[in-house]
């Protein structure tokens, strides 16, 4: 018991710094493609940024004007955020929120989940917050692209989980695994969706899009993955 406590708090430490050397920020793909499945969801009401970092997307998420209130919650303080519109919660990410149940109509968990050592937890955290009919928007690494299956076969591993990644991308999901998890919390209408930007194996300086004048789209070609579901009404 005595080593496990010393443990705990030097693996805490290093998640709390792999996740400010990330930044707080993701890429813009990715951010523009939540936000056209947002529109294409017709989503509206009070929404919450799960593992907002500096804020970007919160505060994308107010320009919509789609948002009656906007929050957002990360462990890490990385900048002095002074927008006004968004209500910031500063907390572990691996325990509940402290905000009543049925409280969102929307929750964008962007580049949060692979960080975090229980998903399953997250995402019954989630359906707990969420009102009946609300929406569910995660994104990840896209484990099954070409670029990451020859990884897992070439170095063992997802190519955005290697030695590089670590200690900060920790829990490499599939769709299915998404399919499984949503399901086993109460989600209905899974769907998944692409950021259609994804690096060539080896050339990662250039894109499978650049090559293929934008032709080459989709699961194999995409680095990022984004999972939707639905809380039943």
């Amino acid at each position: 018991m005595e080593r496990k406590r010393l443990l705990k708090p030097s693996l805490r430490t290093g998640r709390v710094e792999a996740a400010q050397a990330s930044k707080g920020t993701s890429d813009d793909a990715i951010y523009r493609a939540i936000l056209r499945l947002i529109d294409e969801l017709n989503i509206s009401g009070r929404v919450l940024d799960f593992g907002a970092g500096t804020g970007y997307l919160a505060e994308a998420l107010c320009n919509t004007g789609r948002f009656s209130r906007v929050d957002a919650a990360d462990l890490v303080k990385y900048s002095d955020v002074d927008d006004s519109r968004i209500r910031w919660y500063f907390s572990d990410l691996y325990k509940p929120m402290p905000v009543a149940a049925a409280t969102y109509d929307l929750i964008v968990a962007a580049e949060i989940i692979e960080h975090l050592e229980n998903p399953r937890f997250v995402v019954r955290e989630w359906f707990r917050l969420l009102r009946l009919g609300g929406t569910l928007i995660v994104s990840t690494p896209n484990n099954e692209s070409w670029r990451s299956l020859l990884s897992l076969a070439l170095r063992g591993h997802f190519a955005l989980f290697t030695g590089a990644s670590y200690p900060a991308h920790i829990t490499a999901l599939l769709r299915k695994d998404f399919e499984r998890i949503f399901a086993e919390a109460g989600f209905e209408n899974v769907d998944f969706t692409f950021t259609d930007q994804g690096a060539i194996p080896k050339l990662t300086s250039h894109t499978w899009q650049q090559v293929s004048l934008n032709f080459l789209k989709g699961l194999r070609y995409s680095d990022t993955i984004i999972c939707s579901a639905r809380k039943p009404a």
